[in-house]
């Protein structure tokens, strides 16, 4: 059976990476939807994954693990990279919506992904403000709980 294909907020992603309380929902996601990702996923996915370990929510092991998986599961998503609308998308959606930077440019991203269209495409996403300013522009919003 294929998947599929939905574009993928990171924080949606973090649960697959560490579990919390959201992995069992966010590995069910993964079993149904092929992920598609921005350019700055993996960065942003670090980040809070080092995160987590300076605030010593995770030890060092459990960092590295979780380093491991992503870069497993980045092997397997699809990415979207730079494009030239992206910032003018970007900036529209901070005008529009209460969201913060690096999210409208996933926002951004995951509408140049389906062509400004987003009609019956998926977006999978852990963060409540992102996943209003989605469903907003018109995508069927999956969330993670």
């Amino acid at each position: 059976m294929k998947k599929t294909t939905a574009f993928w907020d990171a924080s949606a992603l973090v649960p697959l990476c560490i579990e919390e309380t959201g992995s069992r929902s966010a590995r069910t996601r993964l079993r149904k939807f092929a992920p598609v990702v921005w350019w700055g996923t993996f960065v942003e996915i670090h980040s809070a994954l080092c995160r987590l370990h300076v605030s010593k929510e995770i030890s060092e092991l459990h960092k590295q693990g979780a380093v491991n998986r992503l870069q497993l599961l980045g092997r397997g998503w699809r990415e979207i990279l730079p494009h030239d609308s992206v910032p003018d998308l970007a900036i529209q959606m901070l005008d529009q919506y209460s969201l913060r930077a690096a999210d409208s440019l996933q926002l951004a991203a995951s509408l140049i992904w389906c062509h400004e269209r987003p009609a019956r495409k998926i977006f999978v996403c852990a963060d409540r403000r992102l996943a209003l300013a989605a469903y907003a522009v018109g995508f069927s919003v999956v969330e993670i709980l």
